[in-house]
């Protein structure tokens, strides 16, 4: 495993297995963007109401890398037309595609079934490669399979050790769905947890490392944010060690149901 390995999505499409997350990235945007591809990372994250996409769309361009070279992960919000909602972003991102297109969250409604459509529409038209969805739990995946016969690939949600759900695991590996984990750092809320600290000297690795390479080690894709050089390459840092089931364990061991953003996440409230 590198930061050049893929994972295999249900439609027969690859997606890499680590990305960039840029919620709240607003600051020199386009300058962080180009610094990560310089890196190597292979996936960036980005979403219309994160006011990140037209300083993505700009790193993209000063970049010079060819289309294909990176994937591009964005949303569509609940309020939305997700079939026209899926164009803007793309306008905003000066692309013609993007490699895969999410429900940012659930309505209050119910699933979006109608969100769901639109999307399945944005792909069919070519806007998008894939769709999934975020932040939604196993009964709302499940009613959009119901109505559609379409099945999401990818689920991003709140991920941690802190805060994970083995049902939830369990439920998109039999539907062949990706989780992918935003805030896998706990949002730095959690760094400095006894057991984790403790982990990250054994390895000589710092406790965010240790907490991306869990996500890896449970088959999950991490989406750590960073806009500092240093930890832009500290997070794909992560490849050199694996830990050991014993350590898994431990990590596992800490689940608290925890979310950085305050309230318990639906998939956890099962």
């Amino acid at each position: 495993m590198d930061i050049h390995s893929t994972v295999q999505l249900h439609t027969g499409r690859k997606m890499p297995i680590l990305g960039l997350g840029t919620w709240k990235l607003t600051d020199s945007t386009a300058d962080v963007i180009v610094r990560a591809l310089e890196l190597g990372y292979p996936m960036i994250d980005t979403s219309g109401d994160y006011g990140t996409q037209p300083g993505i769309g700009e790193g993209l361009q000063r970049s010079g890398r060819p289309r294909e070279s990176y994937y591009l992960v964005t949303k569509v919000e609940e309020t939305d037309d997700a079939y026209e909602a899926t164009k803007k972003d793309l306008a905003d991102l000066q692309l013609d595609y993007a490699d895969l297109m999410l429900i940012h969250r659930p309505p209050d409604s119910g699933a979006g079934e109608d969100l769901w459509r639109g999307l399945i529409k944005a792909r069919d038209e070519g806007l998008t490669k894939d769709i999934g969805v975020s932040n939604y739990s196993e009964e709302q995946i499940q009613a959009l399979i119901d109505a559609t016969g379409e099945t999401p690939v990818v689920n991003q949600i709140e991920w941690s050790p802190f805060g994970w759900s083995k049902a939830m695991l369990e439920f998109c590996g039999a539907e062949n769905i990706v989780i992918q984990a935003y805030s896998p750092m706990t949002r730095s809320e959690r760094l400095s947890h006894e057991a984790l600290v403790g982990l990250a000297d054994k390895y000589k690795k710092s406790p965010a490392q240790l907490l991306i390479r869990w996500s890896l080690r449970k088959g999950v894709v991490p989406l750590p944010k960073a806009n500092q050089a240093e930890h832009l390459q500290e997070n794909i840092a992560v490849f050199d060690f694996e830990l050991s089931a014993e350590d898994m364990g431990t990590l596992d061991a800490l689940n608290e149901e925890y979310s950085a953003l305050g309230p318990k996440p639906v998939y956890l409230q099962q």
